[in-house]
C-alpha cells in the first residue's frame, strides 16, 4: 500500500468511529393520552366515585369488608392490576 493511501484509509476509519451514532430508529413517539395516569389519592378517589355512580352502588359499598380487602390487595401490586371481564374469567 502506498503511504498516502494508508493515511487516507486510517483517517476515514477514525472519522467513521468518531461519528455520532443515531438512535432515532429505536424510539417512537407516544400519545400522552395513551399513558396511564400516575397514581394519586385524588385520582383514585375520582375513579372510585365514578365507579360508584356508573354502577349504581350504594355509598356503603366503599366501607364493605370485601371492597376494602380488594383495594388492600391491589395496593400491594408491584407492576399492575389486570381486571378481567366475566367473559375472560370464564375462558380461563
Amino acid at each position: 500500500m502506498l503511504p498516502e493511501d494508508a493515511k487516507t484509509r486510517c483517517k476515514e476509519a477514525l472519522d467513521k468511529v468518531m461519528e455520532q451514532s443515531q438512535v432515532d430508529d429505536h424510539f417512537h413517539l407516544t400519545n400522552p393520552d395513551d399513558r396511564p395516569m400516575p397514581y394519586s389519592n385524588e385520582v383514585f378517589k375520582e375513579a372510585a366515585l365514578q365507579w360508584l355512580i356508573k354502577t349504581d352502588q350504594p355509598i356503603a359499598a366503599f366501607e364493605h369488608p370485601s371492597f376494602l380487602n380488594m383495594i388492600n390487595i391491589a395496593s400491594r401490586a408491584t407492576h399492575s392490576v389486570k381486571i378481567l371481564s366475566q367473559h375472560q374469567m370464564c375462558d380461563e
